[in-house]
């Protein structure tokens, strides 16, 4: 039984990644903001195994995807944003009473939110958060698909470990 947890959780990991990798290649025009497609596998990880698989899988894909794409920087903005939005996550869940899509939207905003808290803590540049209500905007759209996206696979995708 373990065995086939580790086995699944490292072939989210590999989604995560790919999701990751792929969107490197959609531009909004808007520096900064993604639509955070590897979120569908934190998603679904925090729905059907938990909090500690969900943390598990971001932390060692935010790790590798900096590693093999990214640096040192783009790894403490991953980072941060992965911590606060999970977080953030996990409490709406254990409420019951907000929707997969909810969670995501939240989770949308506050990976920005921690982007930003480390962009003017690495600066120096309070200004920097003025660019919080674009990310605001788009943190709610890409949290909408990305929750509705993940909604979907909760329904259809039944696990099994």
């Amino acid at each position: 039984m373990k065995t086939r947890r580790i086995a699944f959780l490292g072939l989210c990991t590999a989604l995560a990644m790919v999701l990751s990798y792929a969107e490197s290649f959609i531009s909004f025009g808007v520096p900064g903001l993604k639509v955070g497609l590897p979120n569908i596998a934190i998603l679904f990880l925090l729905y059907n195994m938990g909090p500690v698989s969900a943390l598990s899988v971001s932390l060692v894909r935010c790790v590798l995807v900096s590693l093999l794409f990214g640096s040192v920087m783009s790894l403490a903005y991953s980072i941060a944003g992965a911590l606060i939005s999970l977080a953030v996550m996990v409490l709406l869940k254990k409420t019951d009473k907000f929707s997969p899509v909810a969670v995501s939207v939240a989770g949308g905003i506050t990976h920005n939110a921690g982007q930003i808290i480390v962009a003017v803590a690495v600066t120096g540049t309070e200004q920097i958060a003025y660019y919080m209500p674009v990310l605001c905007v788009g943190g709610t759209v890409a949290g909408m698909i990305i929750g509705i996206a993940g909604a979907v696979l909760l329904k259809k995708v039944k696990i099994k470990l």
